[in-house]
């Protein structure tokens, strides 16, 4: 009580207006993955794809190169931006068996030749361009005047191909219209030529025709410290668990779990380990979703089966998309990456266009050229029932996201846009309220309390967030003595029941025909 020690006029300022709450963001991305340079283990706030660049790119004859060969992040971050995310935090993780900055690339090797297997014809290596296992074949030669020992090459890896026809181990025959395969390795961006047998027959020297692998490999003995890498932990801000200080981001994705994975510095299990770690971040903050990648060149068949045996979560924090989708390199090479990166930023594009409460589908993904794989309608009657959100490309209407289902069993949590939404309006009375702790506990306060919720709740209703004509049906706030009764506020607690009726998404659209005589009425 102020004190009123001498006579006079005091004039004193009571606070007992209404403090209006402010909706919180809800279009912050969290990335965590490998990045050629920049602050290891430390959530980095980037608000333009330019500063990603300076912040984690590398010079490389005068321009600064962001992209990290066999590494996703770049191009998730990329593809966040140009799909209408406007901040993200950024994780660089530094594991352990890097070199200099770099991941492990796909190993060399040897191509039997023709005479014996036991000797090689020549060894291959991955030149970096892009990550994971790479598919070598050798066919007999397309020209009939290729001349002894030719034969063709054919390079891949995902989407990029590379051809080598009539090419030989060391110098043709004389008339002979052959390459030497030194020379035709120089256009190639996926691999070199180490060393080719140069002695012995051209037809012996040439390599058994086949198809061979150049497979990405890691030590077995950091694939534990690979998992841990990912995770982190909040204490040092590292990994998944270090985005933890980071309050304001609401979905995360670890697109660089897959490149691990198609690097053998991770497996299977791992995968799952790594991506139940960031479920149960997620579910721990209970104000983030995690957007989770599968597996690369997984049919719908095998994705489906990994959905339901190996990667068995049960969440209303997580949502998975398949397949992976197809972008350009800065070379103008098509290249497959794991979808999360965009889809992160169509949920930020779609919350600042139309909000929380619209689900984040049907939407267009900008900068990609296709899936990696086309779904038909029946593979994606199998998916969608157990929340494997598509990627579809439509005739006329580009290539869209085509579900948006959590990965929950729960029917009232089914939807990312209901989940969000919850995530949106808990986090905003959360702040809007913190001026309560420590008030009277009386029904003063109660009445102050319920109408600044209702204020906020009622403008979220007439953003067409909440179902129902008025705001009575849409939600209701109950703070009064029946909930805050004697023992209740003896414990030094205030109570207060808050129901909200979300707006669910048309997922089904029925138009139901019949035929009708002339003149009838329906």
């Amino acid at each position: 009580m102020p004190e009123y020690l001498s006579p006079g006029v005091y004039v004193e300022e009571v606070n007992t207006g209404p403090r209006p709450i402010e909706g919180v963001g809800t279009a912050m991305a969290a990335f965590v993955g490998f990045a050629p340079a920049g602050p290891a283990n430390k959530p980095q706030l980037i608000t333009s794809w330019q500063q990603y660049v300076e912040t984690f790119g590398v010079l490389e004859d005068g321009v600064c190169n962001p992209h990290m060969p066999g590494a996703y992040l770049s191009h998730a971050v990329y593809g966040y931006f140009n799909n209408g995310g406007n901040r993200c935090y950024v994780t660089r993780v530094v594991p352990s068996a890097a070199r200099n900055g770099a991941i492990a690339q796909p190993v060399q090797a040897q191509l039997p030749s023709r005479a014996s297997k036991a000797v090689p014809s020549l060894t291959l290596g991955a030149k970096g361009k892009v990550g994971g296992d790479i598919i070598v074949e050798v066919a007999p030669p397309s020209a009939e005047d290729a001349g002894e020992g030719a034969f063709n090459l054919r390079v891949r890896m995902d989407a990029v191909e590379e051809s080598f026809e009539n090419v030989v181990v060391g110098r043709p025959a004389k008339g002979a219209k052959a390459t030497p395969l030194a020379e035709a390795l120089k256009t190639s961006t996926l691999v070199e030529l180490l060393e080719e047998k140069t002695t012995g027959a051209l037809a012996e020297r040439a390599p058994e025709v086949g198809s061979y692998v150049l497979k990405a490999s890691q030590p077995t003995e950091a694939l534990a410290v690979k998992a841990a890498s990912f995770v982190g932990n909040a204490d040092d801000r590292s990994g998944i668990e270090g985005l933890e200080i980071a309050e304001d981001v609401t979905m995360v994705a670890v697109p660089d779990l897959m490149s691990a994975y198609q690097m053998g510095m991770i497996d299977r299990e791992g995968v799952k380990a790594v991506q139940l770690a960031l479920i149960a971040h997620c579910e721990r903050m209970q104000d983030r979703l995690a957007i989770l990648d599968p597996l690369p060149d997984m049919t719908p068949q095998e994705v489906k089966r990994w959905r339901e045996k190996e990667a068995n979560f049960d969440s209303r924090f997580a949502a998975l998309y398949y397949p992976w989708i197809k972008v350009a390199m800065p070379g103008g090479e098509p290249m497959a990456v794991p979808p999360s990166g965009h889809i992160a930023g169509i949920w930020a594009r779609n919350d600042r266009e139309r909000g929380v409460h619209k689900a984040p589908a049907n939407e267009v993904i900008r900068g990609a050229l296709g899936p990696v794989l086309e779904i038909t309608k029946g593979e994606q009657d199998t998916l969608n029932p157990v929340g494997i959100n598509a990627i579809r490309s439509f005739t006329g209407r580009g290539v869209r996201v085509w579900g948006a289902r959590t990965l929950s069993s729960d029917p009232a949590w089914r939807y990312i846009n209901v989940r969000r939404l919850f995530n949106y309006v808990m986090k905003s009375v959360d702040r809007g309220t913190q001026w309560v702790v420590f008030e009277p506990n009386d029904v003063n306060l109660w009445e102050r309390v319920k109408r600044d919720i209702t204020a906020f709740l009622t403008t979220v209703w007439r953003e067409g967030a909440l179902f129902g004509s008025t705001p009575g049906e849409a939600f209701y706030v109950k703070c009064d003595a029946e909930l805050n009764t004697p023992e209740v506020r003896d414990q030094g607690q205030l109570i207060v029941e808050i129901g909200i009726a979300p707006v669910k998404p048309a997922e089904f659209v029925i138009f139901r025909f019949s035929q009708m005589t002339s003149g009838q009425q329906g």
